[in-house]
């Protein structure tokens, strides 16, 4: 299916050999002798999904005079082993992002780097990008730089483990043996608090959509695995945001172009209005990310058990984001989501081919060299990104779809409770709530739409395509 979808999952030999061609290569050592910071020292941590090992960021706080808060993100440097045009440069361009079908990772760099070399793995020196920015106390930035440094990472944290232990649980165990670290992430919570309340009030709005992940056990689907948002999640979101836009920032003060993140006004405002107005709330007859940011506010504190729900319908109204040429001077469009004027994707470069275009960029700043990359350049690459990242997510949802098919082959001609989750030129989509699988309606969907609480039976399942069909049986 990956083929089908344009994506190469093989590296080849060229790509091959430049991987054996690294050795046990560290360019932490030599880094610190061409000007990179010694910022080893620092009780860096990580907090990611449990399984995973190809880590972009670490992070480390530290309390100022006044109130403030300084906060480094560290961003691993993939850029000084893939090099522009090397094979394995010219294989993440091609795929141009990670693909995680639930069950299997296709990664976008071999495993020897992104999952080992390049890694900020735990107890590693690793040469990384720096952004440093200071916070207030009412969540305004201060001040902001960049800057290479080597760092390491001290602990590789879980994000179900920290954010149970911040929720009033147990702290992890690693969290339990260490003082320091046990300080350091409270005060990085205190951060995070800081930047979410300072988003609030610009309008970014605050979401918690249902995320299913395949569970298999002895090689079959047994279940659909829910990932829902924590307040470990929500303080590396705060902090990856934060970092994002500083690296936009600091690229536009220093007269570079780069790659913006950008997501428009949804087209189909007139629709959330009409949510909205369902609950007795109005909203302005125009796009307004305050005012939308002000209604989910409202419906979340109101009802916490729908909202995920609710999320998932402006998800699909609000519409994907794209890539595109930022040039100094020149505004391609802000993040209407996260009320963001300059936003880029720069914090996971493992993973993105964007971010490392980005990462590239950022260097030749620092270095004072010419940009590595023309505008037209940018402009080709920003598409390519794009259209990338469009087919990812495709396949992604394939592929639940197939393992979700597979789960419910044995329930044919059972009626489930739902929400429509899409409709448009390729027909009526519905989320059921339990499992949370999505089909398509085939039969009696008439007057359906997006945000809508629907009874389904479900008709028929094909493994092979990923296919789930149902009727729809009445309103809820």
């Amino acid at each position: 299916m990956l083929r089908e979808s344009g994506f190469e999952p093989s590296f080849g030999a060229d790509v091959e050999h430049q991987v054996a061609s690294l050795g046990s290569a560290n360019p932490a050592g030599p880094a610190l002798s061409t000007g990179a910071a010694d910022l080893r020292a620092l009780h860096w941590s990580s907090i990611d999904n449990t399984e995973s090992r190809d880590l972009d960021q670490v992070e480390v706080a530290e309390s100022l005079a006044g109130g403030d808060i300084r906060v480094r993100v560290g961003i691993a440097d993939v850029d000084v082993l893939v090099p522009r045009g090397s094979p394995m440069d010219v294989h993440a361009q091609a795929n141009a992002t990670s693909v995680y079908t639930g069950v299997e990772v296709f990664p976008m760099l071999p495993e020897r780097l992104s999952t080992d070399l390049t890694s900020l793995a735990e107890g590693q020196e690793r040469l990384a990008i720096i952004v440093d920015f200071v916070i207030a106390s009412d969540g305004t930035e201060k001040s902001h730089d960049v800057y290479r440094a080597v760092v390491q990472n001290h602990a590789k944290l879980a994000y179900d483990d920290v954010g149970a232990w911040l929720d009033g649980g147990q702290a992890p165990a690693k969290v339990q043996h260490s003082s320091v670290l046990l300080d350091q992430l409270h005060l990085q919570h205190e951060a995070s608090d800081r930047l979410e309340a300072m988003r609030d009030r610009a309008g970014a709005l605050e979401l918690d959509t249902i995320e299913a992940t395949p569970v298999a056990r002895n090689g079959h689907i047994v279940d659909l695995a829910v990932v829902r948002k924590n307040r470990a999640r929500e303080l590396i979101e705060n902090f990856m945001i934060s970092a994002n836009v500083a690296i936009a920032v600091f690229l536009e003060e220093h007269g570079a172009s780069g790659i913006r993140r950008v997501v428009r006004a949804p087209e189909r405002w007139s629709r959330i209005v009409e949510l909205a107005a369902k609950t007795g709330d109005v909203l302005p007859t125009e796009p307004d990310s305050p005012s939308l940011a002000r209604f989910l506010a409202k419906r979340r504190a109101a009802d916490p058990d729908r909202f995920p729900d609710l999320s998932l319908a402006i998800v699909k109204l609000l519409g994907p984001g794209e890539y595109a040429l930022d040039r100094p001077g020149k505004d391609p469009g802000g993040h209407f989501g996260l009320a963001a004027h300059d936003y880029s994707h720069a914090t996971a470069p493992n993973r993105r081919y964007a971010d490392l275009v980005t990462q590239r960029l950022v260097k030749a700043v620092l270095a004072r060299e010419s940009a590595p990359y023309t505008d037209d350049d940018l402009t080709g690459i920003a598409k390519r990104c794009t259209e990338r990242e469009d087919a990812a997510r495709k396949v992604e949802r394939t592929m639940r779809k197939v393992a979700a098919a597979l789960l419910l082959s044995s329930r044919i001609g059972e009626t489930f409770r739902g929400i429509v989750t899409g409709v448009n030129r390729n027909g009526t989509f519905v989320r059921l709530l339990t499992p949370p699988a999505e089909g398509r309606v085939v039969r009696h969907q008439e007057g359906m739409d997006v945000g809508e609480y629907v009874q389904v039976r479900l008709i028929g399942t094909d493994a092979d395509k990923g296919w789930i069909d149902f009727e729809g049986v009445r309103r809820s």
